[in-house]
């Protein structure tokens, strides 16, 4: 991209993503602002009690290192080999990097993007057409106090991710009956059940929905709660036809990954203590009368018709992208993933590949239809769950490295 001007860029969201795409930023010298719909690291302190699979030094950059050292020559920092918590990570590395000079007058927090266009066009108008990209973008953004204004940006960066997008329960993707009307009382996220909300888990019945590891997790922590209150109860539902609704890879390098899921698998298939598992099991129907009132859910369990009344219900069921913030932009979606097309296309080969085995796409996988519109992070890859934050850094790079015209870009140099 040459301009005589350096281009606005706007970056939508404040986590790890976002904040390492601001720093870059500052440090090309390019005027940017960061809005973020909550605070910074929202979404990582939502999940904040749960520990890392992956160790300190994959989490964090030489960049964004080098900055906080430059700071603080003596702040000490999380081991390179050291598994944080969410909430440790947020308060070492991600809160800190916030509060550096050069970014934390840029960042806007409780500002949502409501929406982004194109000052002129409609999502229809100038197909291939290079004046399209001469218009800057129009973003809609919300105050915490309601308001709602309009800014404009030469280049915008969503990293923005999915975990405030949580899936449906229900067959095909679908709600489930009665879901919509009882979503406030379902829990879609990872519950700290050991800690600020033990009260609401303890000595009740809990239905689990998912196979992946962040039902895992959940349900491990509700194993550990139960050890302490006997008449905690788990019910784990997952789609999959496996006794087993973890894979485990040989010799995975990700200790506390393979320590989870032998952990999950052996609750899933011991057939005692307080979790029954029921593989092949599709929720139809789920009715609540509010708060505390419990749930009485439907489903097929190996074709055949159950019900289960229940304290609670969890919902690990995965999370999806919020694509309505560009519906009048360019974008070619992905059909299956609902990530963009050419980095889902170029992530198809690595379908249900161990995170670690999946390499960077490459700079021109991150270019769409809208000139100057960068998805990055785990929002990147829609629906697929094989993603890693290194990889989120690296498409940080790619993407400079188009800004900023500079195909061999390492910003890691030049501090």
């Amino acid at each position: 991209m040459s301009r005589t001007v350096p281009p606005r860029l706007a970056i939508l969201g404040a986590g790890p993503i976002g904040l390492e795409a601001a720093l870059c930023a500052a440090t090309l010298q390019l005027p940017f602002t960061v809005f973020e719909r909550g605070r910074v690291a929202e979404h990582v302190r939502r999940w904040g009690h749960v520990r890392l699979f992956s160790p300190f030094g994959m989490n964090a950059t030489p960049l964004g290192l080098a900055a906080l050292r430059a700071e603080q020559p003596r702040r000490d920092l999380p081991g390179e080999g050291d598994h944080t918590t969410g909430r440790e990570h947020a308060t070492a590395y991600l809160e800190p990097l916030a509060a550096l000079p050069s970014l934390r007058e840029r960042i806007q927090s409780e500002t949502a993007v409501v929406q982004i266009g194109r000052r002129g066009y409609l999502k229809e108008d100038g197909v291939g057409d290079a004046r399209r990209a001469q218009q800057p973008f129009l973003l809609l953004l919300r105050g915490a106090n309601g308001r709602e204004r309009v800014e404009e940006a030469d280049v915008v960066l969503d990293c923005t991710g999915t975990y405030g997008q949580p899936r449906w329960l229900g067959d095909g993707g679908i709600p489930a009956v009665g879901e919509s009307s009882s979503r406030p009382h379902v829990a879609y996220g990872l519950e700290d059940v050991l800690g600020e909300r033990r009260s609401a888990y303890a000595d009740k019945t809990t239905l689990v929905v998912g196979a992946g590891h962040s039902a895992a997790t959940t349900v491990c922590l509700l194993a550990s709660l139960a050890s302490q209150h006997s008449a905690t109860w788990v019910v784990w539902l997952a789609r999959g036809p496996g006794s087993q609704p973890l894979k485990r890879y040989v010799n995975d390098p990700l200790r506390e990954r393979d320590l989870l899921c032998g952990k999950a698998n052996m609750l899933a298939t011991r057939g005692d203590g307080s979790v029954e598992f029921h593989p092949q099991t599709l929720v139809e129907a789920i009715e609540t009368a509010g708060p505390d009132a419990g749930f009485l859910v439907q489903g097929r369990s190996g074709g055949e018709q159950k019900v289960w009344q229940v304290d609670r219900v969890i919902a690990n069921v995965g999370y999806g992208p919020d694509t309505s913030l560009y519906r009048e932009l360019q974008v070619h979606e992905s059909y299956a993933t609902l990530g963009p097309m050419a980095l889902a296309s170029a992530l198809l080969k690595h379908a249900g590949s161990d995170c670690l085995t999946v390499p960077p796409q490459g700079a021109a996988a991150l270019r769409n239809p809208e000139p100057n519109f960068f998805i990055l992070g785990s929002k990147s890859y829609g629906r697929a769950s094989n993603f890693l934050l290194r990889a989120g850094f690296e498409q940080v790079r790619e993407a400079f490295a188009l800004i900023a015209n500079k195909p061999s870009l390492d910003l890691s140099k030049k501090r």
